[in-house]
């Protein structure tokens, strides 16, 4: 009998030391969890309180799969309007798709489109507004929209005296910084300031470096305060919890977009209107490729898709590892030179829209002069040196080793 009452207790004893193992664990994989700015209520909520708030979301505004805007609402944050930006507030519009004005169904709010003609944000749609509250997940490269998105809410506020807040979230290509940096000839919609394709930035850090480097109009700065994500380390991988557009689809469409996104300059077709867009490429005319696949109409995604009903000859890139390919840290200019060469060095290869995407002339002619890819990087490494002291300056998260 004693002897089953000091086996009780030993099994007792056990029981605790395992539930103290337990809960230590746990609270400390909570506290080294990832959160977003969003998920960070008390650094932001009581800023909001008593004001009237803007939002500039998406379908990517998430905070633990709820909408930011019924996340603030159940909060009793008084919005008074939404702005969308590229794709839409529900992010199911084409790429250049004319957004409108319209009323969100699920919460009768007023929705103002930031796309088309409409680029930033007036007088009139900020008149009833103290504060604009910015939530939008980037991938983290010039010619993705958002950023230039956030450069124009940014200057109206300024401009206005309203505060930005922006709701920090990691960037899926932070881990490196890579391509040429724009020449400000170039500058337009889809790449306004002197950074690289890849910049490494967190879209919060981004924001601090347009406005400390005063790349508003007239120099204009906007009061601006970031909420940081927890916990982010921009070596390690971040699995995006939602396609942050309709033609990203996954992680490996994320990884490979900074060097595939060059062929919208061409006549080359990078999967558009395919179920794997940016995963692919091809050509009518290619002969070499190992794939085969014909373009579409998608509605939400790609309407007039480059090719479409066209069989183009091409190469299926699905079979790239998505994590290998990140551990390289740089774009992947063979896809382009390969394609080039491909179609015998066609004069008819670059459309006009190539130097906007590329951010300077240099990279079409280049190519042109059969430069090889190692010659062309290093064309870029005084540019990038130069980006990398600026960079430097508005980092919120440890970075990576310096190169």
């Amino acid at each position: 009998m004693r002897k089953i009452k000091q086996l009780i207790q030993y099994c007792v004893l056990c029981s605790y030391f395992l539930f103290v193992v337990c809960v230590t664990s746990c609270a400390q994989k909570q506290s080294d969890s990832l959160s977003t700015g969003a998920e960070n209520f008390t650094e932001f909520i009581p800023l909001l309180k008593e004001k009237k708030i803007a939002v500039v979301a998406n379908q990517s505004s998430l905070v633990k799969g709820e909408h930011l805007v019924d996340v603030l609402l159940a909060k009793d944050i008084h919005i008074t309007r939404i702005f969308s930006p590229e794709h839409g507030f529900r992010g199911d519009a084409d790429a250049g798709e004319k957004i409108t004005n319209g009323i969100d169904a699920k919460t009768g709010l007023p929705i103002v489109s930031l796309y088309g003609k409409h680029y930033k944000p007036s007088v009139a749609d900020l008149k009833d507004v103290d504060i604009v509250v910015f939530d939008i997940q980037d991938v983290g490269v010039r010619f993705y929209t958002y950023i230039s998105t956030l450069h124009y809410v940014m200057e109206a506020c300024a401009e206005q005296g309203k505060q930005v807040i922006v709701l920090d979230r990691p960037n899926p290509n932070g881990h490196y910084v890579d391509g040429p940096v724009l020449e400000m000839k170039y500058s337009s919609f889809v790449g306004m300031h002197p950074v690289p394709v890849v910049y490494g930035m967190s879209i919060g850090e981004y924001a601090q470096m347009i406005n400390g480097e005063k790349w508003l109009k007239n120099k204009v700065e906007c009061e601006l305060k970031v909420i940081p994500c927890k916990n982010w380390n921009r070596e390690k991988s971040y699995l995006l919890p939602v396609k942050p557009s309709p033609n990203l689809p996954n992680q490996l469409s994320v990884a490979l977009y900074p060097s595939l996104c060059f062929f919208e300059g061409t006549v080359v077709s990078a999967g558009r209107g395919t179920n794997y867009p940016f995963q692919v490429y091809g050509h009518p005319f290619f002969t070499k490729g190992d794939f085969e696949f014909t373009p579409r109409s998608i509605t939400g995604a790609s309407k007039y898709p480059k090719f479409k009903g066209e069989k183009c000859v091409g190469y299926d890139l699905r079979k790239i590892n998505a994590d290998d390919f990140r551990k390289k840290k740089k774009l992947d200019l063979s896809f382009l030179l390969n394609a080039y060469s491909e179609l015998k060095a066609s004069p008819d290869f670059f459309n006009s829209f190539f130097e906007n995407l590329a951010g300077t002339a240099n990279l079409r002619t280049q190519i042109e002069n059969s430069i090889s890819e190692e010659q062309i990087r290093e064309s870029w490494k005084m540019d990038r040196k130069k980006f990398m002291a600026i960079r430097a300056k508005y980092l919120i998260y440890t970075d990576f080793t310096k190169k």
